[in-house]
């Protein structure tokens, strides 16, 4: 149901833990339906995102059970090739590491499958995939909204870029163990993103399953996943949006993070520092871009320019980010400029009130919600429902802290 809100500048106090890594909690919940045995992760946050993952790992045969709100068992199915009547049908929601995360995994286990989302998902480039598709005689249609896979992974060397998604990277890592023998990755580019692969290795690495190598060449040898019992840290990347709340000015204390994660959007903590400093900056978001949307809140009230670089992926999240992140700073009076792959923002002493468009963007929602606590007026968010997919509790949290909104 849609739901747009109408926030009332108050100032936010109080503190506050962000939710679960969604990125750990995929990585943790797939290794795990692919172990032989029962594993259980805790502290897992059910939102859209890894309801869609959830789905996928039952339509492979795994099962899932919650033993309290927060953790769920996982029974997973060995790793093992199992005759499929037909290709399995995997419903990925709008979560973009669902489906690419599931494509190998697909083929090693099942031979394939038929993939299908909703938004702006089935949109997203697949290149580096289907280029390897091409060599390795795997089958691939797309059409009507859905993307059918057929074929066998064999070992051998995987070459693709690295510079439009780590999550490539991660869905063969995840694969390429259960082939029989092994297999080499190799990244044809600067590896973009590569704190997202270190956190796959982590959860390969609790399930059992080493993979060798550093920076663009992994050595994956075969592995049988094992069980494992496994608690998801709290989420750097959402903890960006508080950061941005606690630099305008709100007495916010962000807590619970873990300084040592292997999340890259710690990064976030000494960005914050680092904008305290007056002056033209530039901040390269190529290995941080979920972190955009925040950061740029932020850079709206420093005093000084500054330049995010090397942000050609966001415009192919669930919005273009790019655009829409420039869109919602320009709605709050804050002169706002893109390029192909920059997004310039001149910073202001204050924002202005304003409607802002979600565009069904739960990063963009969230980043106008954090603005909002330091407007001159009231500032209007439409599809505020967004926060579902990565961030359930948010709005409950917002006011818990002293926000004031009306949902209109």
């Amino acid at each position: 149901m849609r739901m747009d809100v109408r926030i009332r500048p108050h100032a936010l106090a109080g503190a506050v833990t962000p939710p679960p890594s969604k990125s750990m909690a995929h990585r943790l919940l797939l290794a795990a339906a692919l172990a032989d045995g029962v594993s259980t992760v805790k502290n897992v946050a059910l939102s859209q995102d890894i309801e869609a993952t959830l789905r996928c790992m039952a339509a492979l045969g795994a099962s899932w059970e919650r033993t309290d709100k927060s953790t769920l068992r996982v029974t997973g199915i060995g790793g093992k090739r199992k005759p499929f009547p037909e290709l399995p049908r995997f419903d990925c929601g709008e979560s973009g590491s669902t489906l690419r995360f599931l494509i190998p995994i697909a083929l090693a286990v099942a031979g394939g499958g038929v993939f299908t989302g909703r938004g702006r998902l089935m949109e997203r480039p697949q290149k580096p995939y289907l280029d390897l598709f091409d060599e390795k005689g795997i089958s691939y249609e797309q059409a009507a909204g859905a993307l059918t896979v057929r074929g066998t992974l064999t070992p051998g060397e995987y070459r693709l870029a690295g510079n439009v998604s780590s999550q490539f990277f991660t869905g063969l890592l995840f694969a390429l163990p259960l082939l029989g023998g092994g297999s080499t990755l190799v990244s044809t580019t600067r590896l973009e993103s590569r704190d997202y692969v270190a956190m796959t290795r982590d959860a390969l690495a609790r399930a059992g399953v080493k993979i060798d190598g550093e920076a663009e060449r992994f050595a994956v040898p075969p592995s049988v996943y094992r069980p494992f019992d496994a608690a998801v840290e709290a989420d750097w990347s959402q903890a960006g949006f508080w950061y941005a709340v606690r630099f305008l000015g709100n007495g916010v204390e962000v807590c619970g993070l873990n300084e040592n994660s292997a999340q890259g959007d710690r990064v976030v903590k000494d960005l914050l520092e680092r904008f305290k400093a007056a002056g033209e900056q530039s901040v390269d978001v190529s290995d941080c871009p979920d972190l955009l949307p925040p950061l740029a809140v932020m850079a709206a009230r420093r005093e000084g320019t500054t330049h995010f670089v090397n942000a050609a992926r966001l415009r192919m999240k669930e919005s273009d980010r790019l655009t829409r992140t420039a869109a919602l700073l320009r709605a709050l009076g804050v002169p706002a400029e893109e390029t192909a792959d920059s997004l310039t923002v001149r910073g202001m002493p204050s924002f202005s009130g304003g409607t802002v468009d979600g565009a069904n963007d739960h990063r963009i929602v969230l980043a106008a919600a954090a603005a909002a606590t330091a407007a001159a007026a009231p500032v209007t968010v439409t599809g505020a429902e967004a926060v579902r997919k990565s961030y359930p509790s948010f709005w409950e949290e917002y006011k818990r802290l002293g926000g004031s909104f009306d949902v209109l």
